[in-house]
């Protein structure tokens, strides 16, 4: 069993907040899976990190739903870097947004660039496997004038 220490806390007076919390009702919340389709998203996170089973490095993307349907519902791609191919998808992501970089290993410092881009998404499903799938960098009305941004695809002609 491990044990928690919490010795930069322990000034902290918790009992004021016990009659509330012992009265406060649990709301049960379900969330149905996002189903499989094109979304248009904004680029909410990007994250360095480890993946978790195998330990290598993770590009782990937070994507908010704009629309059409689901609007404000989260979707998350992972890209882990374990061989050419995934630094091959891992490139073309970076081209749909819009990033060109000389080095993979330059990418800590252009992260920042990466947010509040709005791309359209595809999310497919393949047993338990979910998959996001960056189609292309998209402008929304009130990004029109964006420095950086790509006037294409949301222009109706």
């Amino acid at each position: 069993m491990e044990h928690y220490e919490n010795q930069s806390n322990s000034n902290l007076d918790l009992a004021q907040f016990d009659d509330a919390f012992e009265t406060a009702e649990v709301e049960e919340r379900e969330f149905e899976a996002v189903p499989d389709g094109k979304y248009q998203v904004n680029v909410d996170r990007v994250e360095l990190t480890r993946a978790q089973t195998s330990g290598n490095p993770m590009l782990k993307w937070t994507l908010r739903i704009l629309a059409p349907t689901h609007k404000g519902r989260l979707l998350w791609r992972n890209n882990v870097m374990a061989s050419n191919e995934n630094i091959k998808w891992l490139k073309q992501d970076f081209y749909t947004c819009g990033l060109q970089l000389q080095k993979l290993s330059d990418l800590p410092g252009h992260l920042e660039q990466l947010l509040n881009i709005k791309l359209e998404v595809t999310k497919r499903t393949r047993g338990e496997n979910e998959n996001i799938y960056f189609n292309r960098r998209i402008v929304m009305a009130d990004d029109a004038g964006a420095p950086g941004a790509a006037m294409d695809d949301m222009i109706p002609f």
